[in-house]
């Protein structure tokens, strides 16, 4: 059995401003705070003699790695990305950025969702990725418009009963 895995599909590089401003934040925190203490616990656990039985030392290295592969990953991706923080020429449609309130059409549940990019995607806050089914189903929709979208408990219907920005 091989190790190899196909690449994953490339995600859009869209943020928001709140989006862009929480990662930088991470990457500082990160960088700033985490790696030095995580370091001087390093430190301390390594003095501590033999290496091989240390579970502090053992914990600390992989809590390390962890640490510095999450910044190597923030130090590529957020040049890369593009910050949008303008209202469509469009707001009736739903574009990046916007906030959709739809009603499913099987159970008629209202549900708001925030098309975001996929660096910033939260379902407790209703933050969906431009990259998801849904929001892709979404794009270019006005209010009352019918939407099915192949979700992973199956297609779902639903109209569009609200889109705004802000």
């Amino acid at each position: 059995m091989s190790r190899w895995r196909p690449p994953p599909e490339k995600s859009t590089a869209l943020i928001t401003r709140d989006g862009h401003d929480r990662l930088k934040a991470e990457l500082d925190d990160l960088w700033r705070v985490q790696r030095p203490e995580v370091g001087k616990a390093l430190a301390a656990a390594a003095a501590e003699g033999d290496r091989s039985e240390n579970a502090e030392y053992t914990y600390r290295k992989k809590q390390l790695a962890g640490i510095d592969r999450r910044v190597r990953y923030l130090s590529k991706r957020i040049p890369a990305l593009r910050v949008v923080d303008t209202v469509p020429s469009d707001p009736e449609a739903v574009y990046f950025g916007a906030w959709v309130e739809l009603e499913n059409l099987a159970t008629g549940e209202c549900v708001r969702y925030r098309i975001v990019g996929p660096d910033e995607t939260d379902a407790a806050q209703g933050h969906i990725s431009i990259d998801s089914p849904l929001a892709r189903a979404l794009l270019k929709k006005r209010i009352d418009d019918e939407v099915e979208a192949q979700l992973p408990g199956g297609p779902a219907r639903f109209v569009v009963v609200d889109v705004s920005y802000g």
